[in-house]
């Protein structure tokens, strides 16, 4: 194999692991429905447990892990912390999302 082609695959190999880790984290319906939820822009803590029905303690656990991942980021306002969505890819993914499983009645 050239070293040319070699490259261009080690690239697909990382591009593959790399939206596996994405769709791993989408994989669960709690954190679909936060990152669903930000779509149309930044909210509390307390305006995501409102909006997906749960309460603090695992809001903030789903949190902690898109952060981890990457998908989101906060920013403190006082007392209270602001989430949005991190990575422009996901939007998209998760609009398409919706259009698909969520269609309008």
């Amino acid at each position: 194999m050239s070293a040319p082609a070699e490259i261009e695959k080690d690239a697909m190999d990382a591009a593959a692991e790399e939206a596996a880790d994405v769709l791993k984290a989408l994989a669960n319906p709690g954190r679909l429905r936060i990152l669903c939820a930000l779509v149309p822009g930044e909210m509390s803590v307390g305006e995501l447990e409102r909006a997906i029905g749960a309460s603090q303690s695992y809001v903030s656990g789903q949190l902690l892990r898109l952060r981890q991942e990457g998908l989101v980021t906060c920013e403190r306002d006082g007392r209270s912390m602001h989430y949005s969505l991190s990575d422009p890819r996901i939007r998209p993914i998760l609009e398409r999302i919706y259009e698909v499983f969520c269609p309008e009645t």
